[in-house]
Parts: C-alpha cells; sequence; structure tokens
C-alpha cells in the first residue's frame, strides 16, 4: 500500500526536516526565534508542524495537495483522489504516537475517518543540549483497529497498538541511524 501511495518517502522525509529547520529560522514579532529566545512545549512544536507539513507539500506539489479545510478532510488532502489523503500525528515521545480515544473506536456516523494513511512525526523535547531533534519520521495505514483507548472513561488518549506500531509504520528517517 505505501509502494502506491502518491508521496515518495525522500520526499516525506524531506518535507519533515524542511520544516523542522523552518521553525527555528523563524522569527516571531519581527525579532524572536523559536529554540533562542522561545522554548515552546510539545504541542506547540506539533502543532506547527501539523501547520507547516501540508502547506510545504502544497508548495511543492500544488494542484495535488493541500491542506485540511472541513471536518471531514484528513490532515493533508490529496485533490486527485481524497482516499489516498494521509492523517498527520506528532509527539515528543521517543517512539510512540497517540490519538484522541475516539481512534480506537469504529466509525460512527459522517466525519474524518480513523482509518487511512498516516505520516507520524517525533521528536525531541527542548533541553540545554541545544536545539531538539527530529527523532523518527515513519508513513503507513492504520485502522481504528490499531489503536488502544485509554482505559479510564474519562480517558482521552489512545495509542498505536505495539504490533501494529511495527508492522504497519514503515519507519522512513531515524535520527539514531
Amino acid at each position: 500500500m505505501i509502494d502506491e501511495h502518491p508521496l515518495d518517502p525522500d520526499d516525506i522525509v524531506d518535507t519533515v526536516l524542511t520544516c523542522w529547520t523552518a521553525i527555528f529560522e523563524s522569527r516571531l514579532g519581527g525579532k524572536f526565534r523559536i529554540g533562542h529566545d522561545i522554548q515552546p512545549k510539545p504541542q506547540i512544536m506539533g502543532f506547527l508542524l501539523h501547520e507547516l507539513i501540508p502547506l510545504e507539500l502544497q508548495s511543492r506539489h500544488a494542484g495535488q495537495w493541500r491542506p485540511e479545510k472541513d471536518k471531514v478532510d484528513k490532515d493533508l488532502v490529496y485533490i486527485p483522489d481524497s482516499g489516498l489523503s494521509v492523517e498527520l500525528k506528532t509527539s515528543s515521545h521517543a517512539s510512540q504516537i497517540f490519538g484522541n480515544r475516539s481512534y480506537a473506536q469504529p466509525q460512527q456516523g459522517a466525519g474524518k475517518s480513523k482509518d487511512g494513511y498516516y505520516m507520524t512525526v517525533n521528536f525531541e523535547k527542548f533541553s540545554k543540549d541545544g536545539l531538539p531533534k527530529v527523532r523518527l519520521v515513519r508513513f503507513g495505514w492504520l485502522d481504528h483497529t490499531d489503536w488502544i483507548g485509554q482505559a479510564a472513561a474519562t480517558g482521552q488518549q489512545a495509542r498505536i497498538r505495539p504490533g501494529s506500531d511495527r508492522a504497519k509504520l514503515l519507519r522512513l528517517y531515524s535520527s539514531a541511524g
């Protein structure tokens, strides 16, 4: 399924790393730099990647890709065939990716399908050792049955089953080599 997808693995990795670098090259308020003057929490870094990656792919492949516009859209929409659209997940965890608890539940009515292609990006948190790096970039197909919902009734988190993580998400990049 991955071989048949219109996104090239090298293009995925280059896009992610380009966007990650762009975050640190940007200036806020005309003078403040992320990583130097500002060290955002992981949720903010994930948000920035979530916004920049679709925009970068739209810029590279005009007319083929666009960011999410509607509630039913995946994060990255493939214009010629929405069935090849991609959900983007980011995390500061070393290797795991998390989603809303609804990812572990069957589709209920209209809305964004939880089954489909996923691009996942794991990155480091800020530390005293310099700028954080992208740890992992993976790509693959996940179904709602590949997610484990948090057991607590008030829990809102889901994680990918370990077997699904290894078997269904192809590692495209690892900072460890």
